[in-house]
């Protein structure tokens, strides 16, 4: 039993830091402190990420739903939010953190959250 746990563990762990890359979204080498900001909606920053392994649309994974998110916050937190994709957090939603996001630009963060809330039942 210990050993199919280990392993389901060990996959999460896996799936959850896999993240497809994108050179629109990830900053250059040469300038780490502020990467640039992509021409993609909120929608493709996230496919372009790894919030899939832990987030969907309309259901609880590890981390909460986009429709649980939308529920809880409003337009007026756009900043918070955005703040929390890049810096991660934990708290909120569980034990569980949210790894942090440093490669994404602020404005990116932002379009990532408007496509969030956009996502309220």
């Amino acid at each position: 039993m210990k050993k199919l746990f280990l392993t389901g563990l060990i996959g999460l762990f896996i799936v959850s830091c896999s993240k497809k890359e994108d050179p629109s979204v990830v900053s250059s080498h040469s300038d780490v402190s502020k990467p640039a900001a992509s021409n993609l909606t909120g929608q493709q920053i996230i496919e372009t990420l790894d919030c899939t392994g832990c987030h969907a649309t309309n259901e609880r994974m590890i981390g909460p739903s986009y429709q649980e998110i939308a529920g809880k916050y409003s337009e007026k937190d756009v900043e918070l939010l955005a703040s929390k994709i890049i810096e991660g957090g934990s708290g909120v939603w569980g034990n569980v953190p949210m790894s942090p996001h440093p490669q994404v630009s602020k404005e990116d963060a932002k379009k990532m959250v408007e496509y969030i809330l956009s996502q309220k039942k």
